[in-house]
């Protein structure tokens, strides 16, 4: 064996068997409906949730939490939902979506979500195949996709809007509102008070508790199960890892239909005690940040890039002095970003200090993250420079690493151990490990129950009693670098094995590109389709006196098509000569969910772009 085998096999040995303890020594041995019962009990007054509306925060404490949880589940039961049972919620992210999730955990059925971007013919699949008795909708756009595939949905008894207006026209008795269902639930506890008791007694951790359905990005999306054990695992791997407590706050906007959000929204709360806030709408998160200040944080890649964008963007507009400070803070900070703050020597805080009150303040108030003691980035893979820019801000920006399937983040780079461009080390209570391939494979307490109404699908993932996630990983001392998606890993002709997501995230640093498609499988260089960002190339247009009238006459103005490509030539310098792209073409469209382009989280659907895409695929081939 050579000395790089050995040091790379010693190196899978330390990384599986570190945080391998039992979860349970952690947290008490309560699933999440339990924890608000028992904070409820032990500290009722204590606010649990702000809720904005009309612009003004509305605040529900523990007890109120746990009481209107109780009458939701009442009120289930009245219309028929039985322990075992399904409810389906599609709706953003409001204080009703948790009400109903705790209240069927309180009753023993099931929550799904589903996400509310989703045409009707997803809607249906989804709600289908999880069996869905009843169904919560937020408006009337979310009921008219239920009622338009109403011939597919036999076993849906009963819509419930949780807002009231435009509710007349439909079938007498299907539709009623979230208020009548509590009202419902109310009367049955007036009548009968020790029902919660009785129905909590069967109450057990290894209940299912969620179907969450995966983002069917190279098929129909499969409903995992989680159960409140593997709820309470994964809770518990966060906590450790970063310390989340009582007093900590969040800003709830990801959809609760993905793991990650739940993590952040009920798993960890719940189990901390800590206050989550429900923001308006998804149009006001940036102003919802800068009034809420949270100290905790999740965004996908994409919020982090929209927000580098942003910034970048208002320096080109800035004034010299103020481009000359940007430029100086970031230029005395940035050697050190990456170094753990307890290590920091006197003349780089003072060098810090200089650059937080000259530039840093500003913008860490500009994005709502002042407060912020510990920032996520996951569910996709992100530009290390993103990371870097963030942490350079003073923002304690950390990768982690999950699915669906391990019930949320079983990797995570420690605050003080960042190593930019990995996903750090495993979380408290699941072993991680690199099978012969490379491919990352888990075992332990948070990994899933299997797939609903899927024996085939969960016996290929669960093998041997380890979870094989499909992400191709290289180690990093005891740090997991993830290279790509196992099935997406191109052979160019002359046999280079190359990662599509490396070199799309290179040309995504850019901050007037929104998306990137490479291929180059089988091929002898590397091509790509290119979406530009709207908000960002229109404003550089309005600025350069470009006339446009929409994203499509844009894209194809010269000036944009030169702008492109010199961020293309800056993506290929950082890359490997193999890597460079050097043909492109941009879309005259952008990608568009309904049209199968994306998932309902933005997940470019290869398969899809290949296929719709194939004549401009072919263009950037020919003469290869």
């Amino acid at each position: 064996m050579t000395a790089t085998v050995l040091k790379l096999d010693m190196a899978r040995e330390a990384a599986g068997s570190a945080a391998a303890a039992d979860p349970a020594a952690a947290l008490p041995p309560l699933s999440v409906v339990e924890m608000l019962k028992k904070h409820a009990t032990e500290r009722g007054s204590d606010i649990a949730i702000r809720q904005k509306r009309f612009g003004i925060w509305q605040p529900t404490t523990f007890a109120e939490y746990w009481q209107r949880s109780c009458h939701v589940a009442l009120g289930f039961r009245e219309l028929g939902l039985a322990r075992g049972g399904h409810v389906g919620v599609i709706s953003e992210n409001r204080i009703e979506w948790v009400l109903s999730q705790m209240g069927a955990g309180v009753l023993g059925a099931v929550t799904v979500g589903v996400y509310p971007t989703s045409p009707s013919n997803e809607v249906a699949y989804v709600l289908d195949h999880a069996d869905c008795t009843i169904v919560v909708c937020e408006d009337q756009e979310q009921i008219d996709k239920v009622v338009e595939a109403r011939a597919d949905l036999p076993k849906i008894v009963k819509i419930i809007a949780l807002e009231n207006r435009g509710l007349a026209g439909y079938e007498p008795g299907l539709v009623m509102t979230f208020d009548e269902v509590e009202a419902l639930g109310r009367a049955a506890y007036e009548k009968e008070p020790g029902v919660i008791e009785t129905l909590m007694r069967d109450h057990s951790l290894s209940d299912i508790a969620l179907l969450i359905y995966t983002s069917g990005s190279t098929g129909k999306p499969k409903g995992a199960m989680l159960s409140f054990r593997n709820i309470r695992a994964g809770a518990n791997g966060l906590i450790e890892r970063y310390g989340i407590g009582a007093g900590w706050s969040t800003l709830s906007y990801l959809p609760l239909c993905h793991v990650a959000e739940q993590a952040t929204t009920i798993f960890g709360p719940l189990y901390t005690g800590s206050q989550v806030n429900f923001g308006e709408s998804l149009r006001t998160v940036q102003e919802d940040l800068r009034e809420v200040a949270p100290t905790s944080f999740l965004g996908v890649p994409r919020i982090w890039e929209k927000m580098h964008s942003g910034i970048r963007v208002k320096m080109y507009e800035a004034r010299p002095v103020q481009k000359w400070l940007y430029k100086t803070a970031f230029g005395l900070c940035a050697p050190f970003a990456d170094k753990p703050r307890s290590q920091w020597s006197l003349a780089e805080r003072v060098k810090f200090g200089f650059a937080y009150l000259t530039v840093f303040r500003a913008l860490n108030n500009a994005i709502g993250l002042t407060r912020c003691r510990i920032a996520f980035t996951g569910a996709a893979p992100i530009s290390p420079e993103v990371i870097r820019f963030f942490r350079t801000l003073g923002v304690p920006l950390v990768e982690i690493y999950g699915m669906t399937e391990t019930s949320g983040g079983i990797l995570g780079q420690k605050v003080e151990d960042v190593v930019v461009g990995t996903v750090g080390q495993p979380m408290n209570g699941t072993q991680v490990r690199l099978a012969e391939d490379g491919e990352i494979i888990a075992k332990g307490a948070a990994i899933f129950e299997g797939y609903y109404k899927n024996e085939e699908a969960t016996r290929a993932t669960i093998v041997d009693g380890w979870l094989h996630t499909g992400d191709v990983a290289e180690m990093n001392g005891p740090h997991f670098k993830i290279v790509d998606r196992k099935k997406d890993i191109m052979i160019t002709a002359g046999g280079k094995n190359l990662s599509p997501t490396e070199i799309e995230h290179a040309v995504k640093m850019s901050p007037f590109i929104k998306e990137c498609i490479v291929f180059g499988d089988r091929q002898k260089y590397v091509a790509a389709l290119i979406q530009i960002d709207m908000d960002t190339v229109g404003k550089w247009a309005e600025m350069k006196g470009i006339a446009f009238t929409n994203y499509k006459n844009l894209s194809q103005a010269p000036q944009v098509v030169a702008l492109v490509q010199e961020a293309v030539d800056k993506a290929n310098e950082t890359l490997a000569q193999v890597s460079n792209i050097r043909r492109f073409e941009i879309l005259d469209k952008e990608l568009d969910h309904d049209d199968g382009e994306v998932t309902a989280t933005m997940k470019v659907r290869r398969k899809a772009i290949e296929a719709k895409y194939a004549d401009a695929i072919k263009r950037l081939y020919s003469g290869a």
